[in-house]
């Protein structure tokens, strides 16, 4: 027998039965559908807030990942001649920061989106889902624009996209709800304990050196290779590699980035939701 609660904002002595915790899934998938309008209204305020009164305004899309791409062209592609899979190593670099950027810029504001909007948390009802999911979707804005600038760079190089490119959508699907899953952990700590700011950087320098962003997946040595796909940004990455520039893609690391993004992404639903009712409380 599920136990009975009193309906938040109802009359007295009005008493519902909770719903089961699928059922309670569900219900937020069907309640941020209907605040989609807010969704959509809280990742366009971000992404004017980022832009406004920038210098450069959305040329810091382009600027950003390609400033990382060259540095790490530098010290890893000249002076440490690592394998780029016999891809130019600019491109295969640019396209790999491109990804690793719109993870570590989602995972921080994810991470402080509930403390951002706590006055709308204190004093207004909504789904607290949206806070972060409209937080991971402003720097889709620049993905999208560093994948053309890289359509530019194949060009140059006479670099030809296969059939895999239809797959592309795909693996940015997958990137999204990892940065989800992460997203929403980070930000259901971050309102109980404001030192998981720290941890979110952290994690996202370390994090940085554990995906293939600066070399190939076929450097790791066959011994540490099945530990290092239990990392899901490989997959990620290596997957969008794939489909843009046709580098080898491991099945292993495939399946490990779909399970891993599933898994963080349950755990960060139900550790949100499990948590969301003290949200007001102590934000």
């Amino acid at each position: 027998m599920v136990p009975a609660a009193k309906r938040d904002g109802g009359a007295d002595g009005e008493w519902v039965e909770n719903p089961q915790p699928g059922s309670r899934v569900a219900a937020q998938a069907r309640e941020l559908w209907r605040y989609r309008e807010l969704v959509g209204f809280l990742a366009l305020r971000d992404v004017q807030v980022r832009y406004k009164q920038a210098a450069f305004g959305v040329i810091w899309a382009v600027v950003q990942p390609l400033a990382g791409a060259l540095a790490l062209t530098f010290v890893f592609g000249r002076l440490g001649r690592l394998s780029s899979d016999g891809l130019p190593y600019l491109v295969f670099a640019f396209l790999g920061f491109s990804v690793w950027t719109y993870l570590a810029t989602s995972v921080t504001v994810a991470n402080v989106s509930l403390v951002s909007n706590s006055a709308l948390v204190t004093k207004v009802y909504f789904p607290r889902l949206a806070a972060p999911l409209a937080a991971v979707l402003p720097a889709l804005l620049d993905l999208l624009i560093a994948l053309g600038i890289t359509g530019v760079f194949m060009v140059y190089e006479g670099i030809a996209p296969g059939a895999a490119l239809f797959a592309l959508p795909l693996f940015l699907v997958l990137l999204m709800l990892l940065a989800l899953g992460v997203g929403l952990l980070l930000a259901t700590l971050n309102v109980k304990y404001r030192d998981a700011h720290f941890l979110a950087g952290l994690l996202v320098q370390v994090w940085f050196f554990l995906t293939p962003v600066a070399y190939a997946t076929s450097l790791v040595p066959g011994r540490w290779r099945d530990l290092y796909v239990a990392n899901p940004m490989v997959g990620v990455v290596d997957g969008v590699r794939w489909s843009v520039l046709g580098a080898p893609l491991d099945g292993a690391a495939l399946g490990s980035a779909v399970l891993g993004t599933l898994l963080l992404l349950t755990a960060g639903v139900t550790y949100f939701l499990r948590s969301e009712r003290r949200f007001a409380d102590v934000i």
